[in-house]
């Protein structure tokens, strides 16, 4: 038997002109022009135009015309140039079509239960496209989506192969430790009433195999979190997950710098400068309001707490004297905006903890339009008007609270108005790194609570704020941030077993429950473990991004809905009562 075809439907071009060919593909659609039956045949490749004449093949012609869309078909001809104004230069293959005098139909199809045309499919609701995800995975976007995420995982490997990494596999299979999500658990059969946990991310293992002397991880992991979902979680996602031994922050800033061009350079979305910018924590919430900051555009915040000290203005005036901030932002171009805009942005302010939004509005003419703008004193108007730029058309906005809450939520307020201005450019990929977290939060009893995971490493200036003021102390984490997303983020651990018997102490985890959860991890650590730090790239997310897709579910094969579900295998599903049975569980006490 000889091959079932010689071409794909994307290769063919004017090179082939003459040769006789056979393409194998469904058909996509089927038009009758003037007796001539012409058929889109389309594949993975590409789409080609193929042609059926009663004058070339009766049989042929006949048999074309009970094909319908999706059928699948294999056809052969000769192929020749379609007449100068009949070419295509939208498609690929556009310059020629195949004049054929054979055609078996391989495989009938029923009508789809949607349009498998990319515009219209993405009318129809996401929940029936995942029931027949076979389907809606044949439209060219999923396709491209499908083959980006492999070019991207493939450059992922070359370059830190390159760079001397091993590739390890860890278990899927491990044990139950609830720091973080909530797990997803499997009944053991062996050991009665006991579970295995599937990981929530492979941190103790990455640490394990440096003490194990790996020195330089990697894997493209599977992790799995039992957790509410939005539009970027999955409850099994994918991450590229890397440690390496003997390190500094900075050996980690380099390897992703190169890592992320490398990819960015794959998929045709390059050059990507490096070294990438990078902003200490403290930075990108006094100037951005976030730690994920978009740097795509401007209007940064500006804190003008000194020009407000001896205000009138009583509202500024007491949150200063109470050690709080005010602070500003301009919205460029964005004077005009309706007062439905700014009821909005007002309720936005009040989430996230504002009393209220002051605003002043640069009118064309270049006068001022506020309510508060008569309690200022034109001293004040002045250094504003210089320490914020402010233009006849423009909008500013102030946050008088805390330094945190008037961050926060001017940072979210920046989105909202640089969406608006229309200043965001999408098609632009902007990175930056944040560094220098702080390694703790301290909860209303006092007790730390670590912003990261208990193996973060301090500064090594901070280990003794530990029993004073632990809130004040820096970790060395850091975060890879993409368009004002979060890519990935780790860490220097903590490979002194004294240092971290301290954490632990400080985070008030008693002995026992120490123990059970880390005692494998404390005992290796006791055993010449090497500094070391690693990070974790969100994969899917970072496939999303650089696809141009909203929701990380469009650049998976097979995802779950938002409650966790997947409509075309109808998982999760009841298991009969012998199975449970064998793992003991009672089915009597299953609701």
């Amino acid at each position: 038997m000889g091959t079932m075809r010689t071409h794909t439907c994307g290769e063919l071009r004017s090179r082939h002109l003459g040769q006789r060919v056979t393409l194998c593909g469904w058909v996509d659609t089927v038009r009758d022009h003037g007796g001539v039956i012409f058929i889109d045949l389309r594949d993975r490749y590409g789409v080609t135009q193929v042609i059926f004449d009663p004058n070339d093949s009766q049989q042929a012609w006949e048999d074309s015309q009970k094909t319908r869309g999706e059928y699948v078909i294999q056809v052969e001809g000769v192929v020749e140039a379609r007449p100068g104004e009949m070419a295509n230069a939208k498609l690929a293959t556009g310059e020629i079509e195949v004049r054929c005098d054979t055609i078996q139909i391989l495989n009938k199809s029923k009508t789809p239960p949607f349009p498998l045309d990319d515009k219209e499919a993405e009318k129809v609701t996401e929940d029936l496209r995942l029931t027949y995800r076979y389907l809606d995975l044949r439209r060219a976007t999923m396709q491209e989506n499908l083959r980006v995420r492999h070019q991207m995982s493939q450059s992922v490997r070359q370059y830190l192969d390159g760079a001397d990494f091993t590739e390890v596999e860890t278990p899927i299979l491990t044990k139950s430790t609830p720091e973080g999500a909530r797990d997803y658990l499997v009944p053991s059969r062996v050991v009665p009433g006991s579970f295995y946990a599937l990981p929530q991310a492979p941190q103790q293992y990455k640490q394990l195999l440096m003490m194990a002397g790996v020195d330089r991880y990697f894997q493209i992991a599977r992790c799995f979190r039992d957790e509410d979902l939005r539009a970027d979680r999955q409850p099994e996602f994918t991450q590229i997950d890397i440690e390496m031994s003997f390190i500094t922050p900075e050996d980690v800033y380099s390897l992703i710098d190169g890592l992320i061009a490398n990819v960015m350079e794959a998929v045709g979305k390059g050059p990507v400068a490096t070294p990438i910018p990078r902003l200490t924590y403290k930075d990108a919430m006094n100037r951005f309001g976030s730690d994920k900051p978009d740097v795509r555009f401007g209007m940064e915040l500006v804190d003008v707490s000194a020009i407000f000290t001896g205000t009138d203005f009583k509202v500024f005036r007491q949150v200063i004297e109470q050690g709080g901030v005010v602070k500003a932002v301009n919205a460029k171009t964005l004077g005009g905006v309706p007062i439905r805009v700014m009821d909005d942005w007002t309720a936005v302010a009040k989430e996230w903890g504002l009393g209220g939004l002051a605003y002043i509005r640069c009118q064309d003419d270049g006068e001022w339009k506020s309510p508060i703008v008569k309690f200022f004193s034109d001293e004040e108007k002045a250094q504003l008007q210089n320490q914020l730029d402010i233009q006849p058309g423009d909008l500013v906005f102030f946050a008088a609270d805390s330094r945190s809450v008037a961050n926060k939520a001017l940072g979210h307020l920046r989105l909202l108005a640089g969406d608006m201005a229309g200043v965001i450019d999408h098609s632009a990929f902007a990175f930056t790194w944040v560094t220098d977290f702080p390694l703790f939060e301290v909860g209303p009893d006092g007790k730390p609570i670590p912003v990261h995971h208990p193996f973060t490493a301090s500064h090594p200036d901070d280990i003794d704020l530990l029993e004073t003021d632990p809130g004040k102390m820096r970790a060395q984490a850091y975060d890879i941030v993409m368009n004002g997303v979060e890519l990935g983020g780790g860490s220097i651990r903590i490979h002194d077993p004294e240092v971290q018997a301290r954490i632990f102490q400080a985070l008030r985890i008693p002995q026992a429950e120490i123990e059970d959860r880390f005692g494998h991890l404390i005992r290796a650590l006791s055993f010449g473990a090497p500094p070391h730090g690693g990070i974790a790239l969100g994969f899917d997310r970072f496939v999303m991004m650089v696809a141009g897709e909203d929701s990380i579910r469009d650049v998976i094969a097979f995802p779950k809905t938002q409650k966790a579900m997947d409509l075309m295998m109808n998982a999760p599903a009841t298991v009969d009562a012998k199975q449970l049975r064998d793992v003991h569980i009672n089915v009597d006490l299953v609701e």
